[in-house]
């Protein structure tokens, strides 16, 4: 009966070290790209198969790192953000690539979820996607914090140093959707969205909502700032009280897709024609923006590229490596709610 190969084997056949092997074969940067591919390829060929569990044993380490998808409010029983799950193939198929698994669990904000994952060994470490209300959750990442637990939270940058967060430029994106609407032509602009500490991404983007004003010379009129979460039935609700308050406007920008549709659907109900009488730009580009009708210009955040910074951040925090917070740039899709002739 033929013996299985071993990591010795690959590491003879390959001229290097044991210890290189097993780097090489978890994909790790430490072992430079050449090399790693020659042990990959041998591997290959002597049909090795890591034995995870012995290496576990050995490194004290799960070789897995856990996704926390926290609930949100939706207007469904999923209770979990569309955008984030447009964010869950980008985060699998980095951890893959790290040769890492991916442990998904859902946590809802009144159990425990900050237990500590790393202690059970159930992960290396954390990556945090949603979080509703920030207030709610902000006591939580100081546990983590206390128990050294290596995470990354999705979201607005963090003024805690200790909290590792990786998130786009809200702000940027809101000078991005509102001066698009300027260049229409448009001088009073609605935003519907929460504009507190209760929501630091929706409050980065009312903030760079407003220096765009500004900078245009136009004054903020706080009549044409409405609170929204996010959901569709927010956004319906939070368009009617604009509609009744008889505030002039002739377009509205909103902290997030769904809130753009329902706002679309309270105007439809109005008999207010979009972008005919009023335009309107989104936040996200959540596969339904594109099939709205109509089809909807939003704020496009890159979910492939955030995918990848998460998972590559939390690694760089498990292996004791230089990580910093990131911003990640936006981009205006441009679609029929501002009168585009071609949906993109």
């Amino acid at each position: 009966m033929t013996s299985k190969a071993t990591s010795i084997d690959i590491a003879y056949k390959a001229g290097v070290s044991q210890s290189t092997v097993s780097r090489a074969l978890r994909n790790s940067p430490l072992v430079n790209l050449e090399t790693r591919q020659r042990i990959q390829a041998i591997a290959k060929e002597l049909n090795y198969k890591v034995d995870k569990n012995a290496s576990n044993l050995r490194t004290q380490n799960s070789l897995t790192l856990a996704l926390l998808i926290c609930e949100d409010p939706t207007n469904d029983d999923s209770m979990i953000n569309p955008f984030f799950l447009s964010m869950l193939g980008s985060i699998t198929r980095a951890t893959a690539r790290q040769g890492y698994d991916l442990l998904v669990s859902f946590q809802q904000l009144s159990t425990d979820w900050h237990a500590d994952y790393e202690d059970s060994n159930k992960a290396d470490g954390i990556i945090l996607l949603g979080y509703g209300d920030y207030m709610d959750y902000a006591h939580k990442l100081e546990t983590l914090i206390e128990k050294n637990t290596h995470f990354v939270i999705w979201g607005a940058e963090q003024h805690n140093k200790a909290v590792l967060s990786i998130g786009c430029d809200n702000h940027q994106g809101g000078v991005i959707a509102t001066e698009h609407l300027l260049s229409l032509g448009h001088r009073h602009i609605a935003f519907l969205g929460d504009a507190s500490g209760h929501s630091p991404e929706f409050r980065d983007r009312y903030l760079g909502h407003v220096d765009a004003l500004t900078t245009a010379g136009i004054n903020t009129d706080k009549q044409l700032q409405h609170h929204a979460i996010n959901t569709e039935a927010s956004g319906y609700e939070a368009a009617m009280t604009l509609l009744d308050s008889g505030v002039q406007f002739e377009a509205i920008f909103t902290a997030s897709d769904l809130i753009a549709i329902g706002a679309i659907r309270a105007l439809k109900k109005r008999g207010v024609l979009v972008p005919e009488h009023v335009a309107v730009v989104g936040y996200d580009d959540i596969p339904v923006a594109s099939f709205a009708n109509p089809a909807l210009t939003t704020i496009k955040q890159d979910t492939q590229y955030a995918g990848e910074i998460l998972v590559e951040s939390v690694l760089k925090l498990i292996r004791g490596e230089e990580v910093s917070q990131r911003l990640i740039p936006t981009s205006l899709v441009v679609r029929s709610s501002c009168g585009a002739n071609v949906d993109e």
